[in-house]
């Protein structure tokens, strides 16, 4: 019997979805009103949705200063999803929403390509998986990060232009004056508060004892519930209150990052006289300045300062405040000064062994042990994330992170580790005996 065969054609295979996220981000307010966050998320959401081809992951948003990937825990979010496999392609508006430098935008873009990931350009219209997709993107990120120096040489123009002439740019009101049209004007009920606050301390009381005062009068800071050190002592050191004006006492380091950093002498100061109305006089002024002088050589003498090589370089990221060093029974730890002098309560960021800090040093500089002096040649400031992270800001402008982990055994000292040996000892001894 001839045998017959039949082919059985194989199913058709399903065409797989491309998971599709999209991420935006407004960088200040002239953006928001012509296209609010919202709208950008609620655009994507329809956009990706309705393609039959997508499957739908999510809006990835950060509202933001910078274009620096380590400033937007959205995009941090984001990347992570990507790494996880959960994303095939990102949609973006345009390369300024992604990334402000090139080294940041090729550095993402490389990273998601290995990782067989696309980014799209909407405004571009670039994928960043095609064959010539990276060379287009280096030119345009080129471009478009020449063309934010641009404009932010034209605004500093234009800020140097005010301060010539005696204008404010930016700020906002303080207590005691009200910001209005570029010009100081004075409350009459605050600027007594200021005046007391000015007597009180000139007396002898101190910022905390002076913060005290005015709660149980039921007096109010402009800015918060309850009086603080820091703020009295921003009072103390403010010379606008002399009707004198000094313009450009902050300044922006650079167009990528726009961190605002103090004016120690990099740039040119104006002092404005009789800019406006007085609160206290020039001689008031002074001898609070004194006073502060005496505490602060009082309460720390040159010959007993403890020099620490992390000291006024940590910052927490959750309140801003500086990270101070502080000793417990069993080890040197540094903490936000916040939560020091206000508790968990003001700042629930955590504490950073000494230890930790060292060794997260020597692995971001690959070093197998500490030097001072080339960590201070090489790092700008340590920034104090939650979840155990650390971010290392670098004098060449990048910036490395660290995550640890910390068992308990970790944070022993010597002393302890030798105690616990000996309780050990003892217990044995004590079994022996009984046995």
């Amino acid at each position: 019997m001839k045998r017959k065969i039949t082919s059985i054609s194989t199913l058709p295979k399903l065409a797989k979805k491309v998971r599709v996220a999209a991420y935006a981000r407004v960088s200040d307010g002239k953006e928001a009103m012509l296209q609010s966050l919202s709208a950008q998320v609620n655009y994507y959401k329809k956009l990706i949705s309705e393609n039959h081809i997508w499957d739908f992951v999510g809006v990835y948003s950060d509202e933001a200063l910078t274009g620096t990937k380590d400033s937007r825990a959205e995009f941090q979010q984001l990347l992570n999803e990507c790494r996880a496999g959960k994303i095939d392609m990102v949609i973006t508006k345009s390369i300024s929403r992604f990334a402000r430098n090139t080294v940041t935008l090729l550095e993402t873009v490389r990273e998601l390509k290995a990782i067989h990931v696309d980014v799209f350009f909407e405004e571009q219209n670039i994928h960043s998986i095609s064959g010539d997709g990276e060379m287009i993107l280096s030119f345009l990120a080129t471009f478009a990060q020449e063309e934010s120096r641009s404009a932010s040489e034209n605004m500093k123009w234009r800020i140097q232009k005010d301060f010539h002439e005696g204008i404010i740019w930016g700020g906002k009101s303080c207590l005691g004056f009200k910001l209005q049209n570029r010009k100081l004007e004075m409350i009459p009920e605050e600027a007594e508060i200021v005046r007391l606050i000015f007597q009180l301390y000139i007396e002898g009381h101190g910022a905390d004892t002076i913060g005290k005062i005015l709660d149980s009068k039921g007096v109010k800071p402009k800015y918060a519930s309850k009086w603080s050190r820091s703020t009295i002592m921003q009072i103390i050191s403010n010379y606008n209150y002399t009707g004198d004006l000094i313009l450009q006492k902050t300044f922006r380091d650079n167009h990528l990052t726009k961190r605002k950093v103090m004016n120690t002498g990099e740039l040119d100061q104006y002092l404005v006289k009789n800019n406006h109305k007085a609160i206290i006089s020039h001689e008031v002024f002074a001898e609070a300045q004194r006073v502060r002088k005496e505490k602060r050589e009082r309460s720390v003498s040159p010959s007993i300062q403890k020099h620490y090589p992390f000291k006024g370089m940590m910052r927490c990221e959750i309140c801003g405040r500086a990270y101070v060093r502080k000793t417990t029974p069993s080890k040197h730890i540094w903490k936000c000064s916040l939560s020091v002098t206000k508790g968990i309560e003001a700042c629930a960021s955590k504490q950073v062994p000494d230890n930790q800090i060292i060794k997260a040093s020597n692995h971001v500089l690959n070093r197998t042990e500490f030097d001072e002096n080339y960590f201070k040649s090489k790092v700008e400031s340590i920034e104090v994330m939650p979840e155990q992270r650390l971010i290392f800001r670098l004098k060449n402008g990048t910036s490395k992170d660290y995550h640890w982990n910390t068992s308990r055994s970790e944070s022993w000292t010597e002393d302890m580790r030798e105690q616990a040996r000996i309780r050990r000892i003892n217990q044995m001894k004590g079994r022996v005996q009984h046995g």
